[in-house]
């Protein structure tokens, strides 16, 4: 009875310490944390969320942005748009999409979105790329060493819808951007936003430039920055989200 008493309890161990494992592997992707890159099931199931899940779950018709503005303020955006799934020709600057080559362009999906005032037009995208993990990983070096994320020459470009506020969103137009290279999974989330004014903007500035404190830019003080990094932020939990739990196939 003793010895049985022993097993039940080692079994029981086992079980708890699996359980803790998987809820770690699925907390770390819902905050984003790079540590289990390696997982090939996640990793692969990524990769292929671009046809396996509805485009109402990637683009949601509305995101909640709570304190995704300056000092904190709610933001609401509203989806106006949604580009066909493409290739990668023409969505990014010259520079950008030479910097992004080596992971290869298995598919592109963008959304164009605008706040709750419509005074503010954002285009968030997902790059499926063609790399495995260390492909990625490698990118993500590379961009975080020679902060390509921040560099002006190298921005994606907006989606420009005509017949919605955001018609008038060309290149010029862009006021702030951000670029994320995931590293657990073959994606690249991005999001540039302008007004939606059309106004032109001569000096354009990352978002990690202007959502930093203190920072006093004409688009730091309009928020600008705020609305590219929140909106590219939870578009990016969501794809978190789905990799974990993906929705089934479209029959």
């Amino acid at each position: 009875m003793r010895l049985r008493g022993h097993t039940v309890a080692a079994a029981a161990c086992v079980v708890l310490g699996l359980g803790l494992i998987g809820g770690a592997v699925t907390g770390s992707w819902l905050v984003g944390d790079p540590a289990d890159a390696g997982e090939p099931g996640v990793y692969a199931t990524a990769g292929g969320l671009w046809h396996n899940v509805p485009v109402d779950q990637l683009f949601p018709p509305t995101v909640d942005g709570q304190g995704a503005g300056p000092g904190g303020a709610d933001r609401t955006w509203t989806r106006i748009a949604v580009a066909p799934d493409s290739g990668c020709a023409g969505a990014f600057d010259p520079l950008l999409a030479k910097a992004l080559a080596p992971v290869g362009c298995a598919r592109l999906l963008r959304a164009t979105y605008t706040d709750a005032t419509r005074s503010h037009v954002t285009t968030v995208g997902m790059l499926f790329t063609k790399a495995d993990a260390a492909g990625m990983r490698a990118l993500d070096t590379r961009f975080d060493r020679e902060g390509l994320a921040r560099r002006t020459d190298l921005m994606p470009r907006p989606y420009a819808a005509k017949g919605t506020v955001a018609a008038a969103f060309g290149d010029g137009q862009r006021a702030s951007w951000t670029v994320s290279v995931l590293t657990d999974a073959p994606v690249v989330v991005y999001a540039v936003s302008g007004w939606a004014d059309g106004r032109t903007v001569a000096t354009p500035q990352s978002a990690a430039e202007a959502t930093a404190s203190g920072a006093g830019t004409a688009t730091a003080q309009a928020g600008v920055g705020h609305e590219a990094k929140g909106l590219a932020d939870r578009i990016e939990r969501g794809l978190r989200k789905a990799a974990v739990s993906p929705s089934e196939p479209p029959s």
